[in-house]
């Protein structure tokens, strides 16, 4: 038996343990119950919160209740361009107007036939042409075209038509796009990557834009970064990195001679090791424009049809805010100037001058008479490129001044539905040359002060080297000559804009041609 004393004692220790265990339940409870989110009392940044993510759940109905309104209203309209009568065309800009602005009056895309009046394919290449560039194929009667058409459409045509659009296969035939490589030149700039972003933003085909980059100097860093690209582009390495032979006197200027080396050596490559038929050049320090691809497309044609074209250029040297007609993108030139930074050539121009490719300062050989031959470059008046490369050989040469202030078109221009006969020599010398002598003659001092707001466009004379730049140095364009060439001349005209007024600096009339002495 046990005695009262050891009862006591146990049950001491029984309630003395009970006890400690009723604590140690209620301090744990205790702190559960701090650790529990009061649901009650949220914080203000909990609240500010969910009021952010009902606003973005609100807008995003709203954009989605719009866009379906939006995309059934087209729908609407692209039936009614299915059921057009055949006395009535598409007109394909309006249509791309449409398909952005679906708002858009049905009647403004559906035009009444003409005697032709608009041709929206490019012009034809030559017969002679490689087998590389097909020619846009053209219908010899136009009323077998019509009637083509016609029976394409009662064919696609179903009883039980619910009302979907059809697509007849014939619709899709287009002709075979020219292959025309990208040939970007590159040494020891790492940003290479911003020029090459841009490059494959924009690019529509891999197939018909191979991406090539050539690299002199053998910088680790820069190879690296190109590399990064994998098989997105072609990477080839000049071999020869060996100082050139300079002459004493132009030890400063080597840079310029690797340069001249490297692009006869890449072009060498590209044209003969390669066989492409023609090349748009870049440097790894340049942006594009949206529609950069879409315009070398488009005046390819021109350029292999007219031998009095040697090159089209993405660049305009007077192409500033207020020099321009930015709302007009779409405008295109010929220049007698060669302006690079961004520019295309053909093999057979290749061939032509690669047996006597210089030495150095290759851009200046190209402007010379002997060299040029008289021939011309199409230009736009809205830059296609931009040069963001303040430090290299020629140790930021008007970069502060100047080409950091070119403007670069940000609008889609689709070149290859226009057009672009009116740059051909002929076209172009009859109606660019009546429009620019048939334009008032107006003083710099009128233009400047206002006095000529009135007008759409003006003409201001020069007679001399000297009255030239004078009055370049006025209206802000750049005033120097190469060869005797003003930037961006033709004809020893030179377009632009100036308050709004399109000017024509130009020359006497019966002007005889450049003077090379001018410089």
């Amino acid at each position: 038996m046990f005695s009262p004393d050891k009862n006591k004692m146990r049950r001491d220790t029984l309630f003395a343990l009970g006890t400690v265990c009723f604590f140690f339940w209620l301090g744990i409870t205790y702190f559960l119950f701090l650790q529990k989110p009061n649901s009650q009392n949220p914080s203000s940044s909990e609240l500010q919160y969910n009021k952010n993510l009902e606003l973005k759940i609100d807008n995003l109905n709203r954009q989605l209740k719009e866009q379906v309104k939006t995309n059934s209203l087209l729908l609407s309209k692209l039936k009614q361009l299915k059921n057009k009568d055949a006395d009535s065309y598409v007109d394909v800009n309006n249509l791309i107007d449409l398909l952005d602005d679906p708002n858009i009056d049905i009647n403004q895309v559906l035009r009444p036939k003409l005697v032709d009046k608009i041709k929206p394919k490019a012009p034809s290449l030559p017969s002679e042409s490689d087998t590389s560039i097909n020619t846009v194929k053209k219908e010899s009667n136009e009323d077998e075209k019509n009637e083509e058409s016609e029976e394409a459409v009662s064919e696609s045509e179903d009883p039980d038509d619910d009302g979907d659009i059809v697509i007849n296969n014939k619709d899709l035939q287009t002709p075979e796009k020219p292959v025309i490589p990208v040939l970007v030149f590159s040494c020891n700039r790492v940003t290479v990557n911003r020029a090459l972003d841009l490059l494959l933003t924009y690019r529509p085909s891999k197939a018909q834009f191979p991406i090539i980059v050539t690299q002199d100097c053998g910088h680790k860093e820069t190879k690296e970064v190109i590399e990064g690209y994998g098989d997105q582009i072609i990477y080839i390495q000049q071999p020869d990195l060996s100082d050139p032979v300079v002459p004493p006197k132009e030890k400063k200027f080597k840079g310029y001679f690797k340069i001249a080396r490297h692009y006869g050596w890449a072009l060498n490559q590209t044209f003969t090791e390669m066989g492409y038929d023609q090349v748009v050049i870049v440097e790894d320090d340049l942006e594009i424009s949206p529609d950069f691809f879409e315009y070398f497309t488009a005046t390819l044609p021109v350029l292999r049809a007219d031998k009095s074209l040697w090159c089209v250029s993405a660049w305009n040297d007077n192409g500033k805010t207020g020099l321009i007609d930015e709302a007009t993108p779409e405008l295109l030139y010929r220049t007698d100037f060669f302006p690079g930074l961004g520019w295309m050539l053909t093999k057979d121009m290749w061939k032509e001058i690669m047996v006597k490719w210089p030495r150095s300062y290759w851009d200046d050989w190209m402007r010379e008479p002997q060299h040029r031959k008289g021939r011309s470059c199409i230009r736009p008046e809205v830059s296609r490129t931009k040069t963001f490369g303040k430090i290299g050989v020629s140790n930021g040469l008007f970069y502060e001044k100047h080409l950091k202030y070119i403007v670069l078109n940000k609008q889609f221009v689709p070149f290859t539905v226009m057009d672009l006969s009116f740059l051909k020599k002929d076209n172009y010398d009859e109606s660019f040359v009546k429009v620019v002598y048939n334009t008032p003659v107006v003083s710099v001092q009128d233009l400047k002060s206002g006095k000529v707001v009135d007008k759409k466009a003006v003409r201001v004379t020069y007679h001399t080297r000297e009255a030239y730049k004078k009055t370049a140095k006025a209206l802000g364009i750049m005033d120097d000559f190469k060869s005797g060439v003003p930037r961006m001349a033709y004809r020893g005209i030179v377009s632009f804009m100036h308050s709004g007024v399109r000017v024509y600096l130009a020359p006497n009339v019966n002007w005889a041609g450049y003077d090379p002495k001018w410089a």
